[in-house]
């Protein structure tokens, strides 16, 4: 396979994911206190929200990629 429909694919596959999952999610661990044998940590749950538009961007160009490499072929 060319690299160009390779690299189509994955945009797609990325694009439709970013189109199912709204936001990534995960919680950062930071030690507050560490003292001796006391440790102290604190836990903090971030949200990165995943804008449609980019979903739609990706599949979009995933698209042209695997269009411009058939047109070569």
């Amino acid at each position: 396979m060319r690299p160009i429909v390779v690299l189509g694919a994955v945009l797609i596959v990325v694009g439709i994911l970013a189109l199912v999952i709204p936001y990534v999610s995960f919680t950062e661990t930071r030690r507050v206190v560490d003292v001796g044998p006391l440790k102290v940590d604190a836990k903090q749950e971030r949200v990165i929200p995943i804008p449609a538009i980019a979903g739609v961007v990706a599949v979009l160009a995933g698209l042209g990629c695997v269009y411009m490499a058939r047109k070569q072929a």
